[in-house]
């Protein structure tokens, strides 16, 4: 018997062998065929891909180090990552290929911008939203951490005192304000031994909102210890201390002394309690974002890479929780009078670090009775906030910059 092309074949079974074979060798070849074409694509989708390098997501800008202004807004470039055959665009705009990065300008009008990128050859497409803050830099606050002895004096002599700056540390806190102007942020517990705040008069209230153009309460913790009392505390839990908190404010200084700023005790939680701040109006949240030393991180809960960028940066945004993080620029009792204007001077060298100056000292080391007492407290805050005015810095409370 034959083939079709006269090859002789034993059996009709031995023909549609080699005919099964036949179909299968084209088969497989287009398969393979197929499979190569498929990773050439991809191949070629990846050299088409791209990612944001400058600025990235959450990021917020400013004149002294973004960009220049131009008729009241602000000139920014865009610098995207992607191969050098990539055809890219920013927001209609074509970038330029320079030195492995595609660089557009963009004019930033608005306090939110939204950034897209589209790579014409694949069409694929990327959005950031970014911030432009137009009264951020130049600026300082002070802040103290842990708070509760001051108003627990306040409560045990409101029968003495006809003022709420009879208290030394008030006292003090406004011979600050008188020298230098400045904003005083006081981050507060709802308790302490044989205290809670539902014991403070309401006597003192119209002097406080007299003084709310200079002074601002917020939630801390419930109390000091322990020691990282939110670091796997819930939703419930942060929300549930944070209004007793800020309920009590209200009642006994009124509402004008609280904003949307605070720092959490230890700066340590989970994303959800962050969440429970930010839904009770805290929408910044201040720490340190420590991160490849051996420092308490006190970042809340971003990972290494968010706090690393933070390390450079004084501000950052979460865009998907909504939550702005702002860095201490100096915890004034750790260090000595001597180093403080040093450290500051250093802080200064980089533009980055010296948009926004947080300093911030906790309350306990100003008392005497306290194991850990600094007696050279007064001489510390003022030294660290003369430096600040020395240096050109206005006061102002964040609240006021990050919008």
């Amino acid at each position: 018997m034959s083939n079709a092309n006269g090859n002789k074949v034993k059996t009709v079974a031995d023909y549609n062998m080699k005919i099964k074979r036949r179909n299968f060798i084209k088969i497989a070849g287009a398969a393979s065929g197929a499979v190569l074409m498929a990773r050439a694509l991809t191949s070629k989708a990846e050299e088409q891909g791209f990612t944001f390098s400058s600025p990235i997501d959450g990021d917020m800008l400013n004149a002294m180090n973004d960009g220049t202004l131009v008729n009241g807004h602000l000139l920014t470039t865009i610098k995207i990552k992607a191969a050098s055959s990539s055809v890219i665009q920013v927001n209609g705009i074509d970038a330029k290929y320079v030195d492995g990065l595609f660089l557009t300008d963009v004019l930033l009008k608005d306090y939110k911008n939204v950034i897209e990128a589209v790579e014409r050859n694949s069409g694929q497409k990327q959005s950031i939203t970014i911030f432009w803050l137009k009264n951020f830099t130049g600026k300082y606050r002070l802040s103290l951490d842990d708070n509760i002895w001051f108003l627990k004096d306040l409560a045990v002599n409101s029968e003495k005192y006809k003022s709420i700056f009879e208290n030394p540390y008030l006292n003090f806190l406004k011979q600050v304000n008188d020298t230098y102007g400045t904003k005083i942020h006081i981050n507060i517990f709802y308790q302490t031994e044989g205290f809670n705040l539902s014991q403070l008069t309401t006597q003192y209230k119209n002097e406080w909102i007299a003084n709310a153009k200079w002074l601002r309460l917020s939630f801390h913790a419930l109390q000091e210890m322990p020691d990282r009392p939110y670091l796997k505390a819930s939703y419930d839990e942060v929300k549930r201390d944070c209004e007793k908190v800020i309920n009590e404010i209200h009642r006994f200084a009124g509402t004008e002394l609280t904003g949307s700023v605070t720092t959490l005790h230890w700066g340590e939680a989970k994303v959800e309690g962050s969440r429970a701040l930010r839904d009770e109006g805290y929408t910044t949240q201040v720490g340190y974002f420590n991160v490849d030393n051996d420092d308490s991180p006190v970042s809340y809960y971003l990972n290494v890479e968010q706090r690393r960028h933070l390390t450079n940066r004084s501000i950052w945004r979460d865009n998907k929780e909504g939550i702005t993080f702002v860095r201490i620029a100096q915890v004034i009792n750790l260090f000595k009078v001597e180093q403080i204007i040093p450290l500051l001077d250093d802080i200064k060298k980089n533009p980055r670090r010296s948009e926004f100056i947080e300093l911030m000292i906790h309350e306990q080391y100003f008392y005497p009775s306290y194991e850990a007492y600094q007696p050279d407290y007064r001489e510390k805050v003022l030294t660290a906030v003369k430096w600040a005015v020395d240096n050109g810095y206005q006061p102002a409370f964040l609240e006021e910059c990050v919008i």
